[in-house]
C-alpha cells in the first residue's frame, strides 16, 4: 500500500471557530433534535465515567451537529449550488440528512472500502456518492475538482470553522448534563479523533476541561503532531483498522491551532482494546457502538487515560455493520 498525494487544505477560512459560534450551533441543534443521553458507566476498578451517547443521534453519530450548523448558515445562492463533502460515512450521512431536510443537493466523496451500511444509508438519504481509493487517491483533491466544476460549497469533515463549532455543541450539552448529574462540569473529556473536528470543538466549548484525543494505532498522526509541534501525516503503509471513521491522513491547520492552544496530548489504542470497549459498552450500557466510536472508551478501559469522577467519554458513533458487530460480541 502507498499513501496518496498530500491532502489539499480547504480554502483559507474566512474566520476562526469561536465559542460564540459553538453556542449558536448548540442552540440550533437543540431546536432540531433531543439531547443525547449522558450515561454513568462503572469501570472494572469501581470508578465511574460519564458516557455521552452520540451513537443515538438520528443518523447514528455526532456529525449531524457540524453538518446542520454549516448548511443552515449557507446563503440562498450557496444552497442553490449544492454542497460537497468528504467522509468515510458518518459525516456523509450527517450532510446528506441535513441537505435533504433543507432541500440542498449533496455530493459525498467516500472511500470504496467504507462500510456498506454507511454507503447505503448515505445514498438512501438522497446524496450522490463518488467513490475513491483511500490509500492511493486524495479525497480532498477530488472534492475540490467537483466544487470547481459545479460551483458547490465544500463542507469538510473537520477542517471548517462551522463544522468545528457544530461538533462543539456536544460539549455544551455535556457540560450542562454533568452539572446536573455529576455536580460540576467535566474535568476531562476523552474523545475519538479522526481529523480533530470534534476534539477542537469540545476544547472551545469546555475550555476548563482537559481534552484527550484518541486514535487507532498506526493512524495516530494527531498524537504525533501534537507531540512534535507540527502537523505530520499518517506514515507509509498504515495498518488496517476497524476504525474507519478515524482514518484521516492528516489534520488541518485550523484544527491543529485549536488543539495546540489547548495543550492536548493524544493517545493511541489497539484493535483489541477497541473491540473490548465495544463489548463493554454493549454489556454495561446496552449500546451498539462502532469501532471508531468506542476508541475513547478503549483508552480509559486500557488505563491509558486516567478517570476521575468528572471524566466524560464520547461514544461518537454507532453505524456498524450488524454482522461485524455480532462477530465482535461473539468472539470476545
Amino acid at each position: 500500500m502507498t499513501n496518496p498525494s498530500p491532502q489539499l487544505s480547504p480554502a483559507p477560512s474566512v474566520r476562526e471557530p469561536t465559542r460564540e459560534g459553538v453556542l449558536r450551533a448548540a442552540a440550533k441543534v437543540s431546536a432540531l433534535v433531543p439531547h443525547t443521553p449522558l450515561l454513568a458507566l462503572e469501570l472494572p476498578d469501581g470508578g465511574t465515567v460519564w458516557c455521552k451517547a452520540e451513537n443515538l443521534q438520528p443518523m447514528g453519530a455526532f456529525k449531524i451537529r457540524g453538518a446542520w450548523h454549516r448548511l443552515t448558515d449557507l446563503t440562498e445562492e450557496e444552497r442553490a449550488s449544492g454542497v460537497v463533502a468528504v467522509s468515510s460515512g458518518n459525516h456523509a450521512q450527517g450532510v446528506a440528512w441535513a441537505a435533504r431536510r433543507l432541500g440542498i443537493a449533496a455530493t459525498i466523496v467516500m472511500p470504496s472500502d467504507a462500510p456498506q451500511v454507511k454507503l447505503s444509508e448515505t445514498k438512501r438519504l438522497g446524496a450522490e456518492v463518488v467513490l475513491y481509493e483511500r490509500l492511493t487517491q486524495s479525497r480532498d483533491a477530488i472534492a475540490a475538482e467537483i466544487c470547481a466544476a459545479q460551483g458547490s460549497v465544500l463542507v469538510h469533515a473537520y477542517g471548517d470553522p462551522w463544522v468545528i463549532e457544530g461538533q462543539g455543541s456536544t460539549g455544551i450539552e455535556l457540560a450542562s448534563q454533568m452539572e446536573c448529574f455529576a455536580g460540576g462540569g467535566p474535568t476531562r473529556i476523552v474523545t475519538p479523533c479522526g481529523g480533530g473536528g470534534l476534539a477542537s470543538g469540545l476544547a472551545i466549548a469546555c475550555p476548563d476541561a482537559e481534552v484527550v484525543p484518541v486514535e487507532p494505532e498506526g493512524w495516530d498522526d494527531i498524537a504525533r503532531s501534537l507531540a512534535g509541534g507540527e502537523i505530520v501525516g499518517v506514515g507509509a503503509n498504515p495498518p488496517p483498522t476497524a476504525c474507519d471513521a478515524l482514518q484521516t491522513m492528516a489534520t488541518f491547520p485550523i484544527n491543529f491551532a485549536v488543539m495546540t492552544s489547548h495543550h492536548m496530548e493524544g493517545v493511541a489504542v489497539s484493535e483489541a482494546e477497541v473491540r473490548a470497549a465495544q463489548v463493554y459498552a454493549f454489556r454495561k450500557l446496552r449500546l451498539v457502538v462502532e469501532p471508531g466510536g468506542a476508541a475513547a472508551l478503549a483508552a480509559v478501559l486500557a488505563g491509558k487515560v486516567p478517570a476521575d469522577r468528572r471524566t466524560a467519554v464520547i461514544l461518537s458513533g454507532g453505524n456498524v455493520d450488524p454482522a461485524a458487530f455480532a462477530k465482535v460480541i461473539a468472539d470476545t
